[in-house]
Formats: structure tokens, C-alpha cells, sequence
């Protein structure tokens, strides 16, 4: 005979494990210092003016 399976507990399982690596995506994207984005923007716009610089 084939194993009973309960559909919620699955379902429950798979959505739980799906809010889990929204949160950790969401920690990778806005879990960051204000050091670390002041730097990552200092960065962006140096790269920036340096492009504009080459394509005059």
C-alpha cells in the first residue's frame, strides 16, 4: 500500500520553506549598514563620473 500523505502539512511545509528564502533574500538586499551603502553609493558614482569622463 502506498503511504498516506497529508496535503496541508506538505503545503504548510513547502510555503514555510518559500517565506524562508524570501527572508534571507531580503536580508542580502536591505539588511546592509548605512557605512556599507554610503560606500556602495560612493563606489556607483565614482564608476559613473569615470564612464562620462571616457565618453567625451
Amino acid at each position: 500500500m502506498a503511504q498516506v500523505i497529508n496535503l496541508n502539512r506538505f503545503k504548510k511545509a513547502r510555503k514555510r520553506s518559500e517565506e524562508r528564502a524570501q527572508a534571507d533574500e531580503n536580508a542580502v538586499k536591505f539588511g546592509r549598514t548605512k557605512h556599507q551603502k554610503s560606500v556602495d553609493k560612493a563606489n556607483n558614482e565614482r564608476s559613473k563620473r569615470d564612464l562620462d569622463g571616457k565618453k567625451s
